[in-house]
């Protein structure tokens, strides 16, 4: 039996001091009647609820050392009245309040205590109430008590239910159980959703579990789900980090015969192609290139800066300097992007000298190298202990108009260096167009770069 212990008088003659009417209400009916017919008789209280409401009766019965009769409030409030539901908010602040994060035992007692005739008839609803406190509170182990206990109710559980159970569980990453939850949704004739099929696929395929992945989508085609490219693609993913290249190519085959919505997109092919360029299957990721475009489809940066990667590490550089001049040119943006890639990618390979080259013949081809690809150049050259080499890189860059481009500590980097080899011609060069591109001197480099001009006026 609950014990409720009765407010003080005061505290309803003073109600705006306490607490709203509707609480008023409701708080001196549970000290009135108790814990027996709760619910039944809770129901004939005539009050409007809202968060508010519902928060300051929890509240109150948490201070009275009541909680289960406060969640049992809680309970009843999640599906009573046809105008108020329990909001994400007011879910957080019961397992706040009632302390459900750190202590599951009121809810194994209240849920036990549902078979006492106070509780009236016990209905999925309630259940789903008790759910959406586990799922805020993030208890998997809880709410898998909670389903089975459902069964001792003869409450047959739905989509819905299933659904809370199964993506607490897969963010706990306990895969197997999951999967296990979906072959008895399939048993009794319960289905999921599309969501759930999503997060489950995304799940499975990430944990590199691919054969339950690929149940599960042949599931949802039986079940008549819409299965989309993000579908597609999430498995398309998991097949190339964890199956062959050719179940990929298959894959890849199916995608295009399903068309519609399942149709490949730009994503799918560049994850196709960072698939095979992590296999060091670079060369034959080229007829992926190819299918894109028959698609009538066109690679974007990112999709030519992973071939080309790919080819240079593989020692296959003609290659990306055929699919550049194949399939970018003529596409200004495109062009310097794709050649401002096979710069970055030659001189992350030891390729310094050819890198070098072909910075300068973009600059003389009237080609921009873009921010990463000239900042990593000039800062490497000057790693180097070429800061002459980087400064005159970095001169015929500032002539091209490009040079706003370069990350700002660049600028700093080769001034140091020049300052520390005594290149003071040089350094008045840099600081003058750093004034003109407006970046300022640090503070700990002001005074010796102007010592150093000061000296090289008095020179002259």
């Amino acid at each position: 039996m609950f014990k409720f212990i009765c407010p003080r008088p005061y505290f309803y003659a003073s109600r705006s001091n306490f607490y709203s009417t509707s609480a008023e209400k409701l708080l001196i009916h549970l000290a009135q009647n108790g814990s027996n017919n709760l619910e039944s008789t809770l129901k004939k209280v005539d009050v409007e609820l809202n968060s508010t409401c519902v928060n300051e009766v929890l509240k109150k019965c948490v201070l009275d050392n009541n909680p289960q009769m406060g969640l049992r409030f809680f309970i009843w409030a999640g599906f009573h009245k046809s105008s108020y539901r329990h909001s994400k908010y007011v879910y957080n602040k019961a397992c706040e309040v009632l302390m459900i994060y750190s202590n599951s035992k009121i809810v194994y007692d209240v849920v036990e205590g549902f078979r006492g005739e106070g509780y009236g008839i016990v209905d999925i609803r309630m259940f789903k109430v008790v759910l959406n406190l586990c799922k805020e509170a993030k208890d998997a182990d809880l709410a898998m008590w909670v389903l089975r206990k459902m069964k001792e109710f003869d409450c047959r559980p739905d989509t819905v239910v299933y659904s809370v159970v199964i993506q607490l569980l897969c963010e706990k990453g306990e895969w197997d159980e999951a999967m296990g939850l979906m072959r008895e949704m399939d048993s009794i004739d319960v289905y999921p959703g599309v969501n759930l099929y999503v997060v489950m696929i995304k799940g499975l395929c990430e944990a590199g579990k691919l054969e339950d992945a690929c149940v599960l989508l042949k599931n949802m085609k039986a079940h008549g789900c819409s299965i989309n490219v993000v579908v597609f693609t999430c498995l398309l993913v998991a097949v190339c980090k964890y199956g062959s290249s050719e179940r990929a190519l298959e894959l890849l085959k199916d995608m295009e015969k399903e068309g519609g919505n399942c149709k490949p997109n730009v994503v799918t092919y560049t994850t196709l192609i960072k698939g095979f360029v992590e296999k060091g299957c670079s060369v034959e990721a080229l007829t992926i290139l190819d299918q894109m475009r028959n698609s009538g489809l066109k690679p974007n940066k990112i999709t030519f800066a992973t071939l080309i990667q790919g080819l240079c590490e593989g020692g296959h550089v003609e290659e990306a300097y055929k699919v550049i001049e194949k399939v970018a040119v003529g596409i200004q943006g495109l062009y310097d992007d794709c050649y401002s890639s096979l710069l970055l990618s030659l001189w992350r390979n030891g390729r310094y000298q050819e890198a070098e080259s072909l910075f300068k013949m973009m600059l003389a081809n009237g080609l921009r190298p873009d921010g990463a690809a000239s900042s990593t150049l000039i800062k490497g050259l000057c790693m180097k202990g070429r800061l002459l080499d980087a400064f005159l890189l970095f001169e015929e860059f500032d002539r091209s108009g490009s040079v706003s481009t370069i990350d700002s500590d660049i600028y700093f980097i080769l001034l140091a260096g020049l300052r520390q080899e005594n290149h003071s011609v040089e350094a008045a060069k840099l600081v003058s167009i750093m004034a003109r591109k407006g970046v300022k001197l640090k503070k700990q480099d002001k005074e010796p770069v102007v010592h150093r001009l000061k000296i090289l006026e008095n020179r002259t």
